[in-house]
């Protein structure tokens, strides 16, 4: 592998260290590892950075802090064509100078393959704590379909332990009402980890922000869920597809929650209502009554 690419697996200080020491290699920009002034309006974001979320009150913020002193630390970029540089790391950084109407940055140039430039990025977020669980999840399952890497790759990468690659690439099998609620700060990476092991983990995701409960509550509450199942004599080991669809189809028909308890034997139905009103429904309902 290249010097660029043993640069990723020494840690983003390493890289900005070595390139600040560089000298800029006169007539070809695009082979430069310096510090280079380069006009923002060549500067360009990165489709595929792995963050998604920028708080615009800490832009506005960092943007202020950039009117009066300016940039001291360099962007990362890499060469594309007619003239542009695409970011690998530093997009806060340039989303806040173009606020504070700032015409050029210093960027530390580099070329960089997608493979090399996704890394570089996931590095760089994580040190900065910028990335939350979904996103630093998504982008190591990115890393592992489109390039191969196992997770043990993935650990050496980012200077984390395989279990917490592991543990965050779980939280993708969340619904996505669970994942939206951890990727905007209302679920914090705790709750998630212990609703992934829920049974229904975004009816329990719900209570969770409903009530406020804490992380250890969480696990307590989803334990609880797991160890009522478990005493049930007739429910099934696992999730059967076939009930799950019925439940669903008795959902959407009668407008409440439904449970089915099916084993060999036979087993249960449980119909949920909340209001008077909803048991006179259902009332009407079975009886065939009109209403």
């Amino acid at each position: 592998m290249s010097e660029v690419k043993r640069g990723l697996g020494r840690g983003l200080s390493s890289l900005l260290g070595e390139a600040a020491r560089e000298q800029p290699i006169a007539g070809d920009a695009t082979r430069s590892a310096g510090v280079q002034m380069i006009p923002i309006a060549q500067i360009v974001a990165n489709p595929d950075q792995p963050r998604r979320y920028f708080d615009d009150a800490s832009l506005d913020e960092l943007a202020d802090s950039l009117r009066q002193r300016g940039l001291i630390q360099p962007i990362v970029a890499r060469p594309r064509d007619h003239g542009y540089y695409q970011i690998v790391a530093g997009e806060r950084r340039w989303r806040a100078a173009q606020r504070a109407q700032l015409h050029e940055l210093p960027v530390i140039v580099r070329r960089l393959d997608d493979e090399e430039t996704l890394e570089l990025a996931i590095i760089e977020n994580i040190q900065r704590q910028d990335l939350n669980a979904i996103e630093e999840a998504e982008a190591y399952q990115r890393l592992a379909q489109e390039y191969g890497h196992k997770q043990e790759a993935l650990a050496k990468i980012v200077g984390k332990s395989r279990s917490h690659i592991a543990n965050l690439l779980r939280l993708l099998d969340l619904p996505e009402s669970v994942r939206a609620a951890v990727a905007d700060n209302r679920l914090s990476m705790g709750h998630a980890r212990a609703l992934v092991a829920a049974g229904d983990p975004a009816e329990l995701a719900e209570e969770v922000m409903r009530r406020g409960l804490s992380v250890r509550e969480t696990e307590d509450l989803a334990r609880g869920g797991k160890t009522k199942r478990q005493r049930e004599p007739a429910a099934a080991p696992e999730p059967n597809a076939d009930v799950a669809m019925l439940e669903r189809q008795l959902r959407d028909q009668l407008g409440l929650k439904v449970g089915i308890s099916h084993a060999a034997k036979g087993g249960s139905v449980t119909i949920h209502y909340a209001t008077l009103d909803q048991l006179d429904m259902l009332c009407q309902r079975l009886s065939g009554e009109t209403f």
